[in-house]
């Protein structure tokens, strides 16, 4: 939990920056994961999935645009790393 709590709190002192870096993460990720997804199919299976990817990529874009608090958005930007780090990983293995 000391990880965490450190890179929340460096998130939090460095919010603008890491604000703006998380975006751009968040969005190529998201992108890179849509294109797998696609690539892949266009089964039930695949929208839902793409879908999943695609709000929570904008949900974390809305969130830092409308200026929540830093918690709140380190909190988003794990999530939506994490979904589409483990998608390409679930893509590439399978």
């Amino acid at each position: 939990m000391d990880l965490v709590k450190s890179l929340s709190d460096d998130f939090k002192k460095y919010y603008l920056a890491n604000s703006v870096l998380g975006i751009i993460a968040s969005s190529c990720l998201g992108s890179i994961v849509a294109m797998i997804i696609l690539n892949d199919g266009n089964t039930i299976f695949h929208v839902v999935h793409l879908s999943w990817i695609v709000i929570i990529c904008m949900i974390y874009n809305a969130v830092i645009l409308v200026g929540f608090k830093p918690k709140m958005a380190f909190l988003l930007q794990v999530i939506s790393v994490l979904s589409s780090v483990f998608t390409i990983a679930y893509y590439i293995s399978f």
